[in-house]
C-alpha cells in the first residue's frame, strides 16, 4: 500500500538529466537524498518524473526529453544556475560529492559573506554550493566587503543601462 504524498512546497526545483536514475543514485550518494518515488516509462526505464527529498526540501527530476521540451544541461551547453545547499560542514560535504563523482569548481574556503563555500558540478551538468555559516554579516558589512573586494577589479564595473 502507497502512502499519499501531500507535502509540497511553495517552491522547488526541477532538475532534466540524461540517466535521471543514475543521478538518483548520485544526489543519494553525494547528498544523501531520499527518494519519495519515481514514474518510469515500462518499455524504456526512462524516468517522466522523480521526487527526491533533500535535507527536508524537495527536488523534482526527469529524463531529457526534447519532445516535451526537457534538455539537460549538455544539450544546453551547461547551466545558468546554481544550487545553494546548506550542510552542517562544507569540507565534508565536498568530500562526499566528489566521491560520489562531483567535480570541484571551486574548493571549500571562508568566504567574504560570512560562509565556508565550495562549489561542484555534478555528473549531470548541474552547479552546487555546499555552504555552512561561519559568521553573521549585516547586508551594510556585506557590502563593504564586496566594495573592497571588487575595488579594482576588471569586469567588476556597473553594467550598462539599457
Amino acid at each position: 500500500m502507497s502512502t499519499l504524498i501531500t507535502d509540497y512546497p511553495t517552491f522547488s526545483p526541477y532538475l532534466t538529466v540524461r540517466n535521471a536514475a543514475q543521478a538518483i543514485a548520485f544526489y543519494q550518494a553525494a547528498f544523501g537524498a531520499t527518494e519519495r518515488f519515481r514514474l518510469a516509462d515500462k518499455a524504456t526505464g526512462a524516468v517522466g518524473h522523480a521526487e527526491l527529498s533533500i535535507a527536508g526540501s524537495l527536488l523534482m527530476l526527469s529524463d531529457e526529453n526534447p519532445q516535451w521540451g526537457n534538455k539537460a544541461p549538455p544539450t544546453l551547453g551547461g547551466s545558468p544556475v546554481t544550487f545553494c545547499l546548506m550542510v552542517p560542514n562544507a569540507d565534508a560535504a565536498l568530500a562526499r560529492a566528489v566521491a560520489a563523482g562531483a567535480t570541484v569548481l571551486m574548493p571549500a574556503a571562508d568566504q567574504f559573506y560570512g560562509f565556508r563555500s565550495a562549489s561542484v558540478v555534478d555528473p549531470y551538468g548541474h552547479q552546487w554550493m555546499l555552504q555552512h555559516e561561519i559568521e553573521k554579516v549585516s547586508p551594510a558589512e556585506l557590502q563593504k566587503r564586496w566594495d573592497a573586494m571588487t575595488s579594482g577589479c576588471a569586469g567588476a564595473e556597473t553594467p550598462a543601462k539599457t
